[in-house]
C-alpha cells in the first residue's frame, strides 16, 4: 500500500486511537472535497479511514461503477460496518445529487444486497425526515408484503423499517403496516433495551405514534 505522506499521516492519526464520528466529521471540515485523498484513505481499508474517505469524496465522481467498487470492498467488514459504511455513504454523498439520488431509486432489484438495503433505507427517510414522500407508498407496501420474508436480513430490516415509518406517518396505510408485522413476525421476540424502540412493527409504530400525539 504506497499512500502519500499526507494520506499516511492522516490514515495513522484517526486509527491511532478510537476515532469519533465527531472527530472524523471536524477533520473532514478542515479537508473539504479531495477525490485523490479520499481514494488513498479507502484503500487502506481500515474502518475509520473508510468513513473519513467517505466524507471528503467528491459526489460527481460518484458513477454506478465506482459505487460498485465501494460496496465490493465493503463487504471486508463486519455486518454493523458495512452497513454503516453504506449509510454514511448515502447519507453524506448520494443525497445531495440528483444524479445518485437516481442511482438510489435504481436500486430496488440491485445484485448488491447492500443496495437494495439502501434503496428500502432511502425510502424511509423520506419519510421520517419530514420530506413529502413519493406517490409509491402502495407500490412500496405490495412490494414488502411479497418479498420481505425472502429478503437478505440487511435489506429485511430496511424494509420493516420503511413499513414503519410509513405507518407512522400515514394513517390511511397504518393498520396494514402493523398486519405486515403480525404475519411476518419479524422481530416480535426480540430484545430492546430499555428506551429503545423495539422494531417489531405493531410496537414500533405504536410507540412512535404515542409520542406523536403527546407533543
Amino acid at each position: 500500500m504506497n499512500l502519500s505522506s499526507r494520506a499516511q499521516k492522516i490514515h495513522s492519526r484517526i486509527n491511532a486511537g478510537s476515532a469519533k464520528l465527531g472527530d472524523l466529521k471536524k477533520s473532514a471540515k478542515e479537508i473539504k472535497n479531495d477525490h485523490e485523498l479520499a481514494m488513498e484513505l479507502w484503500s487502506t481499508g481500515a474502518y475509520s479511514s473508510r468513513l473519513l474517505a467517505i466524507l471528503i469524496m467528491d459526489k460527481k465522481l460518484l458513477s454506478q461503477e465506482l459505487i460498485n467498487k465501494l460496496d465490493r470492498e465493503m463487504q471486508t467488514h463486519t455486518f454493523d460496518e458495512k452497513n454503516h459504511l453504506m449509510e454514511w455513504l448515502m447519507a453524506n454523498q448520494l443525497t445531495k445529487d440528483k444524479k445518485t439520488i437516481a442511482l438510489i431509486q435504481s436500486w430496488e432489484n440491485s445484485s448488491s444486497t447492500l443496495q437494495r438495503r439502501t434503496y428500502w433505507y432511502y425510502q424511509a427517510r423520506l419519510r421520517w425526515t419530514g420530506q413529502t414522500p413519493p406517490e409509491n407508498t402502495p407500490e412500496l407496501l405490495s412490494k414488502i408484503e411479497t418479498d420481505i420474508g425472502k429478503e437478505a436480513p440487511g435489506v429485511q430490516w430496511a424494509m420493516n423499517f420503511t413499513a414503519a415509518w410509513i405507518g407512522i406517518y400515514d394513517e390511511s396505510h397504518r393498520s396494514r403496516c402493523i398486519r405486515i408485522g403480525e404475519k411476518s413476525g419479524l422481530y416480535k421476540d426480540e430484545m430492546v433495551a430499555k428506551g429503545c424502540t423495539p422494531n417489531y412493527l405493531p410496537a414500533f409504530i405504536g410507540i412512535e405514534v404515542n409520542k406523536r400525539a403527546k407533543k
